[in-house]
């Protein structure tokens, strides 16, 4: 049985689709290179980030809680991929928009993301102990 959370990823996978097809829709005309490049970096991650979310399952919460530890799929080589796979995202539709200026809110972004991964870490740590270490020593990030 899908969760709100496995619906809530596809749902914001369809919306980007859309999103995607209203851009190329928009334009008629063949895309400037940084707009290649923004999409080429942006549909893969999309794709792992909702891949990621759907892995995830009923662990995923706003608020750091340790209901499970996920390690399958791409948790089995990637500690954070819904972090990793949503900043790469961030940055492809930033390329995609050509505004360097937007790279600010990266920049704030980031700091802010590794304080909810450090609250994760701490909490998952607490509950499962050596098996969380043992997972953190084998995978990256």
């Amino acid at each position: 049985m899908k969760t709100w959370s496995t619906w809530f990823s596809i749902l914001v996978a369809v919306i980007a689709c859309g999103f995607i097809g209203f851009l190329y829709a928009d334009h008629g005309a063949a895309w400037p290179t940084h707009q290649v490049i923004g999409m080429a970096i942006a549909i893969p991650a999309l794709c792992l980030w909702v891949l990621a979310r759907v892995q995830l399952r009923r662990s995923f919460a706003v608020a750091a809680r340790a209901k499970e530890l996920v390690t399958h799929g791409l948790y089995s080589k990637i500690q954070n991929p819904v972090y990793v796979f949503g900043a790469i995202l961030i940055v492809g539709l930033i390329v995609f928009v050509g505004e360097p200026r937007w790279l600010l809110l990266f920049v704030i972004l980031i700091p802010l993301q590794w304080i909810r991964i450090r609250n994760e870490r701490r909490a998952l740590e607490a509950k499962f102990g050596d098996t969380y270490r043992e997972y953190r020593r084998r995978t990256w990030f």
